[in-house]
């Protein structure tokens, strides 16, 4: 058989793309419901965030999972939290932010390398003991819940903080106050003669999630490298 195979792969990479489009639009939906939201939004990661914090504690007294790995996850857990302060304005260069990217990454190899490893060798043979291993739907609802759910839920609901809206305490995310540089000091704008005087700090006019900034930037990407390879035509301004 030829075709049969040729179009099995088709199918397959049609249904990729397709999976791949409704995650990105799921993504851009859930970051625009979050923006209308905001103090739902907070009230449901922090609810989100005790919950797995209270499952994790079930976890490690009743099925006995180690200790070790439940305390380091207790204490992502907690680390998470503290980037809801400012929710939802986070800062790229928060030392909070990226000890939280740091722990999404240790949770996640060490679990997997916890789950991955063989059994004990006196449990090795013990019928019993293999019976109440754990099977890969629990292991994939185990990650699914305690380790993905809440940085993917900060990760879909913050917003970067270059795209913040002029507001009260928005010098957290740009660096500089949102109307004023130093109190009762107003900010330097150009003058009309083109000489400088005191210069404003730039912002978007939308304040847009980290989720929507990534799936624009991928469309953007998509979009211009398709109008290099010239598989379409880009806009472009007729002359006057």
């Amino acid at each position: 058989m030829w075709i049969l195979p040729l179009l099995g792969y088709l199918g397959l990479l049609l249904g990729f793309l397709f999976l791949t489009l409704a995650i990105a639009s799921g993504l851009y939906y859930l970051s625009e419901l979050v923006e209308e939201h905001t103090v739902a939004a907070k009230k449901t990661l922090t609810r989100m965030i005790y919950a797995v914090i209270a499952l994790q504690v079930l976890l490690a007294v009743v099925d006995r999972l180690p200790l070790a790995l439940s305390a380091l996850s207790i204490g992502s857990h907690v680390v998470y939290m503290q980037n809801l302060r400012r929710f939802p304005i986070v800062k790229l260069t928060d030392p909070i932010f990226i000890l939280s990217c740091i722990l999404v990454i240790a949770n996640h190899w060490l679990w997997f390398r916890h789950f991955s490893l063989p059994p004990p060798s006196h449990e090795r043979y013990n019928f019993y003991a293999q019976q109440n291993a754990p099977t890969f739907t629990e292991i994939a609802s185990f990650f699914g819940l305690n380790v993905w759910l809440v940085p993917f839920a900060l990760f879909v609901s913050l917003s970067a903080g270059e795209n913040v809206l002029p507001s009260m305490g928005s010098e957290y995310a740009t660096g500089q106050g949102s109307s004023f540089i130093r109190a009762g000091q107003e900010p330097a704008t150009a003058g009309m003669d083109g000489s400088l005087g005191r210069t404003r700090h730039k912002r978007s006019n939308t304040q847009s999630g980290m989720a929507k900034a990534a799936v624009n930037g991928v469309r953007e990407w998509v979009g211009e490298t398709g109008e290099v390879m010239g598989l379409w035509r880009g806009e472009r301004t007729r002359p006057l």
